[in-house]
Formats: structure tokens, C-alpha cells, sequence
């Protein structure tokens, strides 16, 4: 379990800094580490004489392969300098990636060099240990009971859930497998047939411990889809928000469910999934004796931020059970914003009461009294979390872990037994608690032991409550909603002849901010796509310079085919009519994931803010006279590639 902390903590300590203001400490801690290595090396077995010896290693092909080695990883260096993305730096305002703590790069370098492969213990018996212990750490901050459990680190929130939709797949077949063996069917004969389309969770798992009572299980679960492949019919529909991540298209493909069989849930205005129109959906599909495989929830949506009401899903899937006697598997994809459950824990790691909550973060000037976060929905669907069956998360995301490192959790460990495979060659059947065995239980074979010291690391370091993590990502959240409010009320920008205006989405239930420029005479909203998709270019990587760029952000396009209307609010918010909506259909804003915890004082920040106004009037500065240049009309910028989007 996590550790408590000093609530003293000084989160400038924790990184390398915007101007590698802790290089010091950082080259001591390296040096340590490989030291370490060495002397471990050079211990081992001292009686063992050296292989390499001192005329050896002078010798005129001994130096040149060295030399050679040092011309590589100059070239290499050079490379990583001139075109890699500056996530450290408060200029950069893209995608989901931040800074990563120095504990964390420190202790992957230390067990990296020991290359451990945490598919088998009998290759990483340190560092399986430290990943199942780090999934553990993060099933108790969601709320699960650490007895019943598991969780483990994967390659990134795809895999992960993948891993959710693979137990769920699993377990939507048992039911009939059951009620169709001579030796079980009385275990279910209470149920009608579509009572077995969608049975409970935890009923399923029960009856696993059933089937392992008679010495059954094993017969049982080779005729469930892991052994007779999938029968559409029986696992039924997958419901996703709109706002879905693109890892669930995927998932359908590989899995054999279908994509077709992907029933999407519409959005509110907000971006969250409309828990009316879910709730119809719902009731429909059981009122027609659909089967329902699972139901997704988003906490943290990738393009706008947006936080499922968690808790509305808990509530309509205990209304089915009491009115139908029927359930449905729920999977919270919470890749982005999962971490930000340790702002919701106190120095005990228990979840703590709204009212509480502000006070303390008054009280400590965590979240200061003019900035709104939590929002009470947000606050319920954190607290809804531990009612789910399993949970993605990402630590290379909010955990500030370097790649790769995602995370599943699953409330009870006994889902495992449906998807657990043994190797002879590598793993040891007399484990049967899977204390040590990960590659039998997970999608993936070979993985580096390196990434679950750096976690482990990290959560020793940083405890998982608002006196750890919570300060750390609470810093963003400030940061990102002071910038809201600059913007919202930032005065027009002139240009020459024209002047433009910032326009917001609705604040973000994190701290993904949405936002777009206008020029105000313009009514064509082709034209204010065409504006803000030439800022991204010269505002990207792909302008090919990234190093030397001044303001780095990313972008996205909101459009009828992902999100229905939804879109419109915004671009009638921007001032376009409703005809320019029907006629384009998509609205292009920027897209900023505010990770950066630099701004945390006031002082600073206004500074940030006076530089970031000052790259924005310049970069429309750069664009009004390219166009200008262009055009004998004044400002014109193409839009072929918009309607080539459009049409396609």
C-alpha cells in the first residue's frame, strides 16, 4: 500500500525542471544508480575472474568499437534534441503528455539495466512484485477492496482495455455454457433465458467458485467462447459513448464482436454520455431480450475532457436488476483523469466528503475558493468508481510515469480465471493465488520490469491522496482554469483591419481546455476551420520544428458523424447560424491538455499569461499577412482540404 507523506511537499522537487533546475540531484541520482549496477556485476561471484582484460581493452579494435559506440549515441542525441516534443515546458499545450518525475525516470534507469521480463517471475521476481503491488495501489485509490482485487500495468490505455472487454467477453458466455451441461444446469435453472443473456457480475463470478467446488470449472470454461469461439447472439452489444476512444472500434475487430455490434451513446452538450438517452437505450434492448455485453464509461474524455456520470451508470444498472432481474459488465475507461482520484482521498486514503473536500483545499490552498473543481457530479462519479468491474487508468498520462505505462484494474480477482493460460516452460501451476504470474493472466507476453519500478517508485514517493498526486494535479486543474478565465475574457485581438476573438467550449470537467479564434466580421464557419487548422500548422509539429517553436498545441475536429448536433452549441456560441451548421457540420477548435504544474503561483502565472497573449497576436499577425499576400480580397485562407474532409 502507499505510504503517507509529509503534507509539506514542494512539487518543484519532484521534477527535473522547465530549466533542469535540479540537474545537480538528477546526475547524482544517475550516477548512483548505475554504480549500483556495476558493483552488483562486479560482486557477483567475485571468485570468477574477469573475461575482459587490461591489454584487451587498449587494444586498437577495443577502442575504435568504443568510439564508434560514443559517434551513435552523439547522432542519436543530436536527433532527439532537434525534433522531439518539449512536454516539460509550460509552452506546450497538446496533447495528454506532461513532464515526468524524476523518481520515476531514476528508477527505470536503475532496474532497466537489470532488463527484467515480468511476464515470468522466474525472470523478474523483484519487479513482479512491484507491479502487482503498484495495481493494487491503484485498485485501493478507485475504492476496491485490496483483498479481492487485481490490477496490473499494461502497455498503454489500449491494451488495458482490451484486457476489460476480454474478462467481459469471457464472462457473458458462461451462463449458458452452464445451463447447457448435464452437470451444472441446476446451478442456473432458476433463470429464464433472458435472465442468462445478462446476468449480474458478481452472480458470474460466484458460480465460477461453484464450478471449482465440483471439479468442473476448467471442463466448463473450455466450452464458453474461449474454447468455441464467439456466438454473436449470445454476447450481444457492446454500448460506448460518443466520445469514445478510437482502442474500442479496435477491440470489436479483434475480439470478434463485430463493430456493427457497437451501439454508441449520444452525448449531452457537455460531452458527457446523456444518462436519459442511456438509460432508454438500456431499457430498450432488455425490453426486446437483447444481450447486453457491456456498458463503457469515459472519465476523462481525450478531446474534451468530459467525466461520465459514473454514478448514473451504477443507478441504471441496479434499476435493471431490480426490474428485470438482469445486469450488464461496466468497464470505466479512465485513462486520462483516473489519478485524479487521489485528489478525493485524505492522508488515510478514504474517500472524503464534498463539503470536507473544499475545506481542505481551502484550507491548505490546494484549489483556491474562486476556482470551481470539483464539480458535484464529478465528485459522485469518483465516488462511483468502486462499483464498477474494472478500470482503466494511465500513469504515463496523470501519473507523470514515463512510456509505457497504462493500468488495469479489476474489482475481484476471481474474473481472471476465465483468461488465465499456463505455459509449462514459464510459469509455476502451483501458484494459484497469482501472486507471481502475470503473463498467464494478461494480454501481453514479454514486458520491461523496468516500468513497474518506475510506478512503484512513484507511488512510494507521491501516495496516491491529496497530499501526494492531488497536489500535483491539482496544480494543472489551477493552472488550466486560470487560463480559462483569461481567455474567456480576453479583449479582441486587431490585426491591421481585422479583429478576432477567443471563444471557449464550456469549462471541462479536468483540465482539457477547447478553444478557437474568430474573425468577427466573418460568417462563414468553412473559413473559421480553415483559421484555426493554419494556427495548429504553424503551431505543431507539423510545422517540422518543434524544438524552436514558441507555442506547441494540438487540435481536433468536432463533427456531426462522431457527435450528432452536439457541436452546434458551440459554433452558435462562436456566432455562426444555423444554417452554416447544416452546411459544414464541423466545428475545428485547438486543443490544449493544461498538465503543466509551473503556474501553481499567481505571480507566475500572470507572466505565462502575457507571453502565451503576445504568441497569439503574433501567430495571427504571421497568418493575416501570408494570406494578405495571397489574396488582393484581403484575408481568404484556403479551405479546399477542409471540404475534401467534409466530403469524405
Amino acid at each position: 500500500m502507499t505510504k503517507s507523506f509529509n503534507p509539506n511537499l514542494n512539487i518543484n522537487a519532484l521534477f527535473l525542471g522547465t530549466k533542469s533546475e535540479n540537474s545537480v540531484f538528477f546526475r547524482e541520482m544517475i550516477d548512483y544508480s548505475v554504480s549500483e549496477h556495476m558493483h552488483w556485476r562486479s560482486g557477483f561471484h567475485p571468485e570468477d575472474s574477469a573475461l575482459v582484460t587490461s591489454i584487451e581493452r587498449y587494444s586498437p579494435e577495443y577502442r575504435e568499437t568504443l568510439y564508434k559506440t560514443e559517434g551513435v549515441l552523439n547522432r542519436l542525441s543530436s536527433k532527439l534534441k532537434n525534433t522531439s516534443i518539449p512536454f516539460f515546458s509550460p509552452r506546450y499545450l497538446g496533447h495528454i503528455s506532461g513532464d515526468t518525475l524524476m523518481v520515476s525516470n531514476l528508477a527505470y534507469v536503475m532496474a532497466m539495466m537489470y532488463n527484467p521480463n515480468n511476464c515470468s517471475y522466474e525472470s523478474s521476481p523483484t519487479t513482479t512484485e512491484l507491479e502487482l503491488e503498484s495495481g493494487l495501489d491503484l485498485c485501493h485509490m478507485f475504492g476496491y477492496n485490496s483483498q479481492n482485487a487485481w490490477g496490473h500495468i499494461t502497455s498503454g490505455g489500449t491494451v488495458a482495455n482490451y484486457e476489460g472487454l476480454w474478462v467481459a467477453r469471457n464472462l457473458k458466455t458462461l451462463s449458458f455454457t452452464i445451463s447447457q451441461h448435464p452437470a451444472t444446469k441446476d446451478l442456473v435453472s432458476h433463470k429464464s433465458r433472458k435472465q442468462l443473456k445478462n446476468m449480474p457480475t458478481v452472480e458470474l463470478l460466484d458460480l465460477i467458485s461453484k464450478l471449482k467446488e465440483r471439479g468442473i470449472f476448467s471442463e466448463i470454461r473450455n466450452m464458453t467462447c474461449r474454447g468455441t469461439g464467439v456466438k454473436p447472439e449470445i454476447l450481444g452489444k457492446l454500448l460506448v459513448p460518443q466520445s469514445k476512444h478510437y482502442s474500442w472500434l479496435k477491440a470489436a475487430d479483434i475480439f470478434g464482436i463485430g463493430q456493427e455490434n457497437i451501439i454508441p451513446l449520444p452525448v449531452n452538450k457537455y460531452y458527457q454520455t446523456d444518462s436519459t438517452k442511456m438509460r432508454d437505450i438500456v431499457l430498450n434492448l432488455i425490453e426486446k431480450g437483447e444481450s447486453i455485453l457491456a456498458m463503457i464509461a469515459v472519465v476523462g474524455t481525450t478531446e474534451v475532457g468530459a467525466i461520465d456520470q459514473v454514478d448514473k451508470v451504477i443507478a441504471l444498472r441496479q434499476e435493471c436488476e431490480e426490474r428485470y432481474g438482469e445486469s450488464f459488465y461496466i468497464h470505466v475507461d479512465a485513462a486520462y483523469a483516473g489519478y485524479a482520484c487521489s485528489l478525493f482521498l485524505n492522508e488515510k486514503n478514504e474517500f472524503m466528503e464534498y463539503d470536507d473536500l473544499l475545506h481542505y483545499y481551502r484550507q491548505h490552498n490546494i484549489i483556491p475558493e474562486n476556482i470551481n473543481w470539483p464539480k458535484p457530479e464529478v465528485y459522485q462519479s469518483f465516488k462511483s468508481l468502486k462499483f464498477v468491474d474494472s478500470i482503466t487508468v494511465d500513469p504515463h498520462k496523470m501519473g507523470f510515469v514515463q512510456y509505457a505505462a497504462g493500468a488495469i484494474c479489476m474489482r475481484d480477482r476471481r474474473i481472471l480465471d476465465l483468461i488465465s493460460s499456463h505455459a509449462a516452460y514459464v510459469f509455476e501451476e502451483n501458484d494459484n493465488n497469482n501472486n507471481g504470474l502475470l503473463g498467464s493472466s494478461i494480454m501481453e507476453g514479454s514486458k520491461a520490469g523496468a516500468a513497474a519500478a518506475a510506478l512503484w517508485a512513484a507511488h512510494q514517493l507521491l501516495p496516491l491522496n491529496f497530499n501526494g498526486y492531488g497536489k500535483v494535479i491539482a496544480a494543472g486543474i489551477v493552472t488550466a482554469n486560470r487560463l480559462l478565465d483569461k481567455i474567456t475574457n480576453i479583449p479582441l485581438i486587431k490585426i491591421g483591419k481585422y479583429c478576432f476573438k477567443m471563444h471557449i467550449m464550456p469549462a471541462p470537467d479536468f483540465h482539457m481546455i477547447n478553444f478557437s479564434f474568430k474573425e468577427i466580421n466573418d460568417t462563414s464557419l468553412l473559413n473559421h476551420n480553415a483559421l484555426n487548422k493554419r494556427i495548429y500548422e504553424i503551431c505543431s509539429y507539423s510545422s517540422g520544428r518543434a524544438y524552436t517553436n514558441d507555442f506547441l498545441t494540438s487540435s481536433t475536429m468536432l463533427d456531426y458523424k462522431e457527435y450528432g448536433d452536439i457541436p452546434k452549441y458551440y459554433s452558435e456560441q462562436c456566432g455562426f447560424s444555423h444554417h452554416e451548421w447544416e452546411e459544414i457540420r464541423c466545428i475545428y477548435v485547438l486543443r490544449a491538455a493544461v498538465m503543466t504544474h509551473s503556474f501553481h503561483n499567481v505571480e507566475h502565472f500572470e507572466e505565462y499569461w502575457k507571453e502565451l497573449k503576445s504568441i497569439f497576436v503574433k501567430k495571427l499577425t504571421q497568418i493575416v499577412d501570408e494570406e494578405e499576400k495571397k489574396s488582393i480580397n484581403g484575408l481568404s485562407i484556403d479551405t479546399s482540404f477542409l471540404i475534401k474532409e467534409k466530403i469524405a
